[in-house]
Protein backbone atom coordinates (compact mmCIF):
# COMPACT_ATOMS: atom_id res chain seq x y z
CA UNK A 1 0.00 0.00 0.00
CA UNK A 2 1.42 3.24 -0.74
CA UNK A 3 2.30 5.85 1.72
CA UNK A 4 0.35 8.59 0.41
CA UNK A 5 -2.95 6.06 0.14
CA UNK A 6 -1.75 5.25 3.93
CA UNK A 7 -1.67 8.85 5.23
CA UNK A 8 -5.48 9.59 3.65
CA UNK A 9 -6.82 6.65 5.40
CA UNK A 10 -5.18 7.75 9.36
CA UNK A 11 -6.70 10.86 8.61
CA UNK A 12 -9.79 10.24 7.60
CA UNK A 13 -9.99 7.95 10.40
CA UNK A 14 -9.17 10.38 12.79
CA UNK A 15 -11.62 12.75 11.17
CA UNK A 16 -14.78 10.07 12.10
CA UNK A 17 -13.30 9.33 15.63
CA UNK A 18 -12.81 13.14 16.07
CA UNK A 19 -16.24 13.70 14.76
CA UNK A 20 -17.86 10.83 16.94
CA UNK A 21 -16.53 12.69 20.22
CA UNK A 22 -17.16 16.11 19.50
CA UNK A 23 -13.52 17.30 19.54
CA UNK A 24 -13.95 19.89 16.93
CA UNK A 25 -17.38 21.15 18.17
CA UNK A 26 -17.65 24.47 19.49
CA UNK A 27 -17.54 25.21 22.84
CA UNK A 28 -20.92 26.21 24.69
CA UNK A 29 -21.98 30.01 25.15
CA UNK A 30 -21.86 31.61 27.93
CA UNK A 31 -25.92 31.43 27.94
CA UNK A 32 -25.59 27.92 27.02
CA UNK A 33 -23.96 27.31 30.14
CA UNK A 34 -26.20 29.08 32.31
CA UNK A 35 -29.29 27.23 30.96
CA UNK A 36 -27.59 24.41 31.66
CA UNK A 37 -25.84 25.21 34.99
CA UNK A 38 -25.55 22.14 37.42
CA UNK A 39 -26.88 24.07 39.91
CA UNK A 40 -30.20 25.05 38.53
CA UNK A 41 -33.35 23.66 40.64
CA UNK A 42 -34.25 20.13 39.23
CA UNK A 43 -38.13 21.13 39.56
CA UNK A 44 -37.07 24.24 37.59
CA UNK A 45 -34.94 22.55 34.74
CA UNK A 46 -37.60 20.31 34.57
CA UNK A 47 -39.49 23.15 32.57
CA UNK A 48 -37.38 24.24 29.91
CA UNK A 49 -39.44 21.90 27.75
CA UNK A 50 -42.02 24.54 28.24
CA UNK A 51 -40.44 27.48 28.47
CA UNK A 52 -37.43 27.39 26.60
CA UNK A 53 -35.76 29.43 28.10
CA UNK A 54 -31.89 29.66 25.43
CA UNK A 55 -34.09 30.47 22.57
CA UNK A 56 -36.06 32.90 24.69
CA UNK A 57 -33.08 34.89 25.67
CA UNK A 58 -31.79 33.93 22.42
CA UNK A 59 -34.57 35.97 20.67
CA UNK A 60 -34.13 38.77 23.53
CA UNK A 61 -30.72 39.11 22.57
CA UNK A 62 -29.91 39.42 25.81
CA UNK A 63 -25.57 39.93 26.41
CA UNK A 64 -23.96 39.32 29.42
CA UNK A 65 -22.37 42.71 29.56
CA UNK A 66 -25.93 44.45 29.89
CA UNK A 67 -28.19 45.91 32.50
CA UNK A 68 -31.55 43.43 32.69
CA UNK A 69 -34.49 43.94 34.72
CA UNK A 70 -37.03 41.22 35.29
CA UNK A 71 -39.98 42.13 36.07
CA UNK A 72 -41.96 40.23 39.24
CA UNK A 73 -39.19 37.25 38.66
CA UNK A 74 -41.87 35.06 41.58
CA UNK A 75 -39.48 32.22 42.45
CA UNK A 76 -36.76 32.65 40.31
CA UNK A 77 -37.38 30.45 37.99
CA UNK A 78 -35.57 32.60 35.42
CA UNK A 79 -33.27 34.14 38.05
CA UNK A 80 -31.48 30.95 38.34
CA UNK A 81 -30.16 31.76 34.81
CA UNK A 82 -30.31 35.56 34.58
CA UNK A 83 -28.11 36.01 37.55
CA UNK A 84 -25.23 33.83 37.28
CA UNK A 85 -25.15 35.24 33.14
CA UNK A 86 -24.82 38.77 34.11
CA UNK A 87 -22.47 38.07 37.32
CA UNK A 88 -19.36 38.87 36.21
CA UNK A 89 -20.30 41.87 33.59
CA UNK A 90 -23.72 42.94 33.54
CA UNK A 91 -26.09 43.83 36.22
CA UNK A 92 -29.14 41.81 37.30
CA UNK A 93 -31.69 43.56 38.92
CA UNK A 94 -34.98 41.76 39.59
CA UNK A 95 -38.19 44.09 40.53
CA UNK A 96 -40.50 42.70 42.31
CA UNK A 97 -43.84 42.84 43.98
CA UNK A 98 -44.38 46.08 46.17
CA UNK A 99 -44.67 44.53 49.43
CA UNK A 100 -43.49 47.55 51.71
CA UNK A 101 -46.87 49.00 51.71
CA UNK A 102 -49.19 47.35 54.45
CA UNK A 103 -52.05 46.59 51.98
CA UNK A 104 -49.79 44.07 50.35
CA UNK A 105 -51.22 40.36 50.94
CA UNK A 106 -49.26 38.65 53.23
CA UNK A 107 -48.83 35.88 50.08
CA UNK A 108 -46.74 38.25 48.33
CA UNK A 109 -44.73 39.75 51.31
CA UNK A 110 -43.77 35.37 51.74
CA UNK A 111 -42.35 34.80 47.75
CA UNK A 112 -41.08 38.44 48.27
CA UNK A 113 -38.82 37.17 51.54
CA UNK A 114 -37.86 34.00 50.00
CA UNK A 115 -36.61 35.34 46.98
CA UNK A 116 -34.41 37.49 48.97
CA UNK A 117 -33.22 34.41 51.48
CA UNK A 118 -32.32 32.83 48.15
CA UNK A 119 -30.69 34.70 45.82
CA UNK A 120 -29.39 37.42 48.47
CA UNK A 121 -27.68 34.46 50.59
CA UNK A 122 -25.78 32.82 47.77
CA UNK A 123 -23.59 35.62 45.89
CA UNK A 124 -20.78 32.55 44.79
CA UNK A 125 -23.92 31.68 42.66
CA UNK A 126 -25.69 34.38 41.65
CA UNK A 127 -23.34 37.30 42.44
CA UNK A 128 -25.22 41.08 43.39
CA UNK A 129 -28.72 40.58 43.03
CA UNK A 130 -30.65 43.77 43.13
CA UNK A 131 -34.01 43.77 44.11
CA UNK A 132 -36.21 46.70 43.63
CA UNK A 133 -39.91 47.18 44.25
CA UNK A 134 -42.32 47.55 41.29
CA UNK A 135 -46.27 47.90 41.34
CA UNK A 136 -49.50 49.62 42.51
CA UNK A 137 -49.96 51.54 44.33
CA UNK A 138 -46.67 54.31 43.89
CA UNK A 139 -43.58 51.92 43.22
CA UNK A 140 -43.22 52.69 39.43
CA UNK A 141 -39.35 52.72 38.99
CA UNK A 142 -37.77 49.07 38.97
CA UNK A 143 -34.53 50.72 37.73
CA UNK A 144 -32.97 54.28 37.23
CA UNK A 145 -34.83 55.87 34.51
CA UNK A 146 -33.00 55.27 30.85
CA UNK A 147 -30.73 53.15 32.64
CA UNK A 148 -31.85 49.60 31.14
CA UNK A 149 -30.84 47.46 28.25
CA UNK A 150 -33.17 44.73 28.77
CA UNK A 151 -36.54 45.14 30.56
CA UNK A 152 -37.96 41.32 30.55
CA UNK A 153 -41.24 40.00 31.68
CA UNK A 154 -42.62 36.34 31.66
CA UNK A 155 -46.40 35.40 32.40
CA UNK A 156 -47.18 39.11 34.21
CA UNK A 157 -49.53 40.59 32.16
CA UNK A 158 -52.55 38.82 32.47
CA UNK A 159 -51.82 39.91 36.53
CA UNK A 160 -51.57 43.52 35.55
CA UNK A 161 -54.86 43.47 33.83
CA UNK A 162 -56.31 41.97 37.01
CA UNK A 163 -55.08 44.83 39.00
CA UNK A 164 -56.10 47.78 36.61
CA UNK A 165 -52.67 48.76 36.13
CA UNK A 166 -51.33 47.38 32.86
CA UNK A 167 -51.21 50.77 31.30
CA UNK A 168 -48.90 52.32 34.82
CA UNK A 169 -46.73 49.04 33.88
CA UNK A 170 -46.30 49.77 30.53
CA UNK A 171 -45.15 53.35 31.26
CA UNK A 172 -42.58 52.28 33.71
CA UNK A 173 -40.73 49.70 31.16
CA UNK A 174 -40.76 52.67 28.95
CA UNK A 175 -39.00 54.71 31.59
CA UNK A 176 -36.63 52.44 32.70
CA UNK A 177 -35.40 51.54 29.39
CA UNK A 178 -31.99 53.03 27.32
CA UNK A 179 -33.23 54.39 23.93
CA UNK A 180 -32.41 51.26 21.85
CA UNK A 181 -33.13 49.20 24.38
CA UNK A 182 -35.79 46.14 24.39
CA UNK A 183 -38.80 44.76 26.04
CA UNK A 184 -39.11 41.23 25.90
CA UNK A 185 -42.91 39.58 26.87
CA UNK A 186 -43.64 36.02 27.19
CA UNK A 187 -47.35 35.64 28.31
CA UNK A 188 -50.43 33.43 28.26
CA UNK A 189 -52.13 33.92 24.23
CA UNK A 190 -55.86 34.61 24.04
CA UNK A 191 -57.78 33.73 20.66
CA UNK A 192 -58.64 36.93 19.18
CA UNK A 193 -61.42 39.36 19.76
CA UNK A 194 -61.06 38.30 23.34
CA UNK A 195 -62.51 40.79 25.76
CA UNK A 196 -61.34 42.72 28.16
CA UNK A 197 -63.16 40.95 30.81
CA UNK A 198 -62.40 37.41 29.04
CA UNK A 199 -58.91 37.88 29.58
CA UNK A 200 -59.42 38.94 33.25
CA UNK A 201 -61.14 35.81 33.99
CA UNK A 202 -59.04 33.43 32.41
CA UNK A 203 -55.53 34.78 32.23
CA UNK A 204 -54.92 34.86 28.34
CA UNK A 205 -54.20 37.89 27.08
CA UNK A 206 -54.57 38.88 22.93
CA UNK A 207 -51.60 39.76 21.23
CA UNK A 208 -53.33 42.70 19.93
CA UNK A 209 -53.54 44.24 23.47
CA UNK A 210 -50.59 43.63 24.81
CA UNK A 211 -48.72 45.44 21.68
CA UNK A 212 -51.30 48.02 21.98
CA UNK A 213 -50.29 48.50 25.55
CA UNK A 214 -46.69 48.69 24.44
CA UNK A 215 -47.15 50.99 21.67
CA UNK A 216 -49.32 53.65 23.80
CA UNK A 217 -46.52 53.85 25.87
CA UNK A 218 -43.80 54.49 23.14
CA UNK A 219 -42.37 50.96 21.93
CA UNK A 220 -42.08 49.67 18.97
CA UNK A 221 -42.97 45.55 18.08
CA UNK A 222 -39.67 44.32 16.10
CA UNK A 223 -40.73 40.99 15.63
CA UNK A 224 -42.89 37.86 17.18
CA UNK A 225 -41.77 34.44 17.49
CA UNK A 226 -43.92 30.98 18.33
CA UNK A 227 -40.50 29.43 20.19
CA UNK A 228 -43.12 29.24 23.32
CA UNK A 229 -46.14 28.65 21.46
CA UNK A 230 -48.68 24.94 22.29
CA UNK A 231 -51.00 24.11 19.61
CA UNK A 232 -52.75 21.47 21.98
CA UNK A 233 -53.96 24.26 24.41
CA UNK A 234 -57.91 25.14 23.67
CA UNK A 235 -57.55 27.71 26.06
CA UNK A 236 -61.35 26.83 26.97
CA UNK A 237 -60.80 25.34 30.87
CA UNK A 238 -62.85 25.62 33.66
CA UNK A 239 -60.37 27.51 36.00
CA UNK A 240 -59.10 29.43 32.96
CA UNK A 241 -55.10 28.96 32.24
CA UNK A 242 -54.37 27.90 36.22
CA UNK A 243 -56.21 24.75 35.10
CA UNK A 244 -53.33 23.29 33.23
CA UNK A 245 -49.69 23.00 34.77
CA UNK A 246 -47.66 24.27 36.82
CA UNK A 247 -50.53 25.23 38.78
CA UNK A 248 -53.05 22.58 37.93
CA UNK A 249 -55.97 23.96 40.24
CA UNK A 250 -58.35 21.59 39.85
CA UNK A 251 -56.00 19.24 41.85
CA UNK A 252 -56.69 15.22 40.87
CA UNK A 253 -59.62 16.34 38.75
CA UNK A 254 -58.74 15.16 34.83
CA UNK A 255 -54.99 15.56 35.95
CA UNK A 256 -53.60 13.71 33.38
CA UNK A 257 -55.42 15.31 30.73
CA UNK A 258 -53.89 18.76 31.40
CA UNK A 259 -50.30 17.47 32.11
CA UNK A 260 -50.48 15.71 28.43
CA UNK A 261 -51.38 19.50 27.04
CA UNK A 262 -48.73 20.89 28.95
CA UNK A 263 -47.98 24.67 29.94
CA UNK A 264 -50.18 26.83 28.27
CA UNK A 265 -49.45 28.54 24.51
CA UNK A 266 -47.60 31.72 24.58
CA UNK A 267 -46.95 34.73 22.70
CA UNK A 268 -43.40 35.90 22.34
CA UNK A 269 -43.09 39.26 21.30
CA UNK A 270 -39.75 42.13 21.34
CA UNK A 271 -40.57 45.53 21.71
CA UNK A 272 -37.41 48.35 21.01
CA UNK A 273 -37.80 51.70 22.85
CA UNK A 274 -36.79 54.52 19.42
CA UNK A 275 -33.75 56.36 19.42
CA UNK A 276 -34.95 59.90 19.11
CA UNK A 277 -33.83 62.03 16.63
CA UNK A 278 -30.92 64.52 18.03
CA UNK A 279 -32.69 67.89 18.27
CA UNK A 280 -31.73 70.28 14.98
Amino acid sequence: MKASLIVALLATSLTAACAGNNIFAPPPSPLERAVDNPARSEAFRARDRYRHPLETLQFFDVQPEMTVVEIWPGAGWYSEILAPYLRNRGRYIAAGFAVSDESSPRWRKDIAEDYAKKFGNAPQLYGHVEITELGAPDHWAMAEAGSADRVLTFRNVHNWIAGAYEKEMFKAIYAALKPGGVLGVVEHRAKPGTTLEQMKASGYVTEAYVIELASNAGLKLQEKSEINANPKDSKDYPQGVWTLPPTLRLGDQDKQKYLDIGESDRMTLRFIKPILAAPK
